[in-house]
């Protein structure tokens, strides 16, 4: 099979069953922003080493990046799911809602707002985030005027709060200082 099919050469595409719309329907810019969030997931987990004490992480990044495939196939789809696509449900959410609470027991508390840095994947964790947020928006914007699976706003949503808490996590696992905003008046 080639990769190049030329069939969006006059700036058109299929979503899932075959529908063809403009490249700039608000479906494609959907799961377009989920797909760069899953690059720079992969990235993320990518810049994590595989001993002990990140493959945890390492593994929770995997089962987010299928995640987050399940939600791009659902947000390609015009009306109903094919039955061949893996479902989103609530326990994608709950799955993230567990691992944020197991990270958050860990970490000290803090009253002000973190800046992003102090090491590589820190900093990757808040792009994550970011990307996420802007997902959020994207599918919110989309979900205005289609059909959207309510349980892939929920992921999304919970996803940013993940990869905060990650971010959190790692500052700690790698022993740097984490930077809170501390502003003068």
């Amino acid at each position: 099979m080639k990769v190049y099919t030329k069939k969006g050469d006059k700036g058109t595409t299929s979503l899932v069953g075959g529908q063809r719309v403009p490249k700039n329907h608000p479906r494609l810019e959907a799961y377009g922003t989920v797909d760069e969030l899953m690059s720079f997931t992969a990235y993320l987990r990518d810049n994590l080493d595989d001993t002990p004490r990140l493959s945890p992480y390492r593994d929770d990044l995997l089962a987010v990046l299928d995640h987050l495939m399940r939600a791009a196939s659902h947000l390609a789809t015009e009306g109903e799911a094919p039955k061949y696509l893996p479902e989103l449900g609530p326990e994608k959410a709950l799955f993230l809602e567990n691992r944020i609470d197991a990270m958050q027991s860990t970490l000290p508390a803090i009253a002000k707002f973190t800046l992003p840095g102090g090491h590589p994947a820190v900093s990757l964790c808040h792009i994550c985030r970011t990307i996420c947020r802007r997902t959020e928006r994207i599918v919110l914007t989309l979900s205005e005027q289609y059909t959207v699976n309510e349980y892939i706003r929920q992921y999304i949503n919970r996803l940013s709060d993940y990869f905060y808490v990650l971010g959190r996590r790692l500052t700690e696992d790698f022993n740097v200082k984490e930077i809170l905003w501390v502003y003068d008046k």
